[in-house]
């Protein structure tokens, strides 16, 4: 599936699907899912069977060195690639469709959107929101909030482009209507992605002289 086809809001559980015979990052999701469903459940069976996946769960973080809490709120279509390092929060939130690479670090109260990924060591420092289809750059050092659609990258992370666009363009008339050429530097207007419409460039003419009495 293209990049353009991930929702924000409906879970692809097909993206938790085992792949191969060693995807350590799927048995910890596992084991983190089968523990959240059996204390729901409630009942002595479901309570034996959250003994086990918390055992299970201990095993693969230890091989894993992934320290992912049992009772994080995870949304569907998680991907763990390469789950090494990775630190997660217990007051974390992950939107559905997201993306983890190793050494990625999910500090205090860290709100992922739907879809978004998060490249190697990244670090996300809380309190912040990152809003959905979001991008951070590798080894990013993200410290405040991430507009929805928005690539972050640096030190600290700054917007660099914007790979989806939370409203259509406004227009021919405004001022964020022109798109970059190249390699150009890339103006984004705050208001135009709100739905507001942003504000015009053009220079206003001159009133006109009053004529002169008869």
């Amino acid at each position: 599936m293209s990049d353009e086809g991930i929702s924000a809001n409906k879970p692809d559980w097909t993206r938790e699907q085992v792949r191969g015979l060693w995807d350590p990052g799927y048995r910890q999701l596992r084991a983190i899912r089968r523990y959240q469903a059996a204390r729901e459940r409630g009942g002595i069976a479901a309570g034996l069977l959250a003994k086990y996946w918390v055992l299970s769960h201990w095993l693969w973080s230890l091989m894993t060195q992934c320290e992912l809490h049992l009772n994080t709120r995870i949304g569907g279509g998680l991907r763990l690639p390469h789950p090494q390092g990775i630190v997660v929060h217990p007051d974390a939130e992950i939107g559905v469709n997201c993306l983890l690479f190793h050494q990625v670090t999910l500090a205090g109260r860290v709100v992922l959107g739907g879809h978004v990924d998060v490249g190697a060591g990244a670090k996300i420092l809380g309190p912040v929101t990152i809003g959905d289809h979001a991008e951070i750059g590798a080894n990013a050092v993200v410290t405040r909030d991430v507009p929805p659609g928005a690539v972050v990258a640096g030190v600290p992370a700054r917007v660099i482009s914007y790979r989806r666009r939370p409203c259509p363009d406004p227009g021919p008339d405004t001022a964020s209507a022109a798109a970059p050429d190249g390699d150009a530097e890339i103006t984004e207007t705050p208001g135009a992605f709100q739905g507001v419409p942003a504000r015009s460039t053009r220079t206003p003419a001159p009133p006109a002289r009053p004529s002169a009495p008869r």
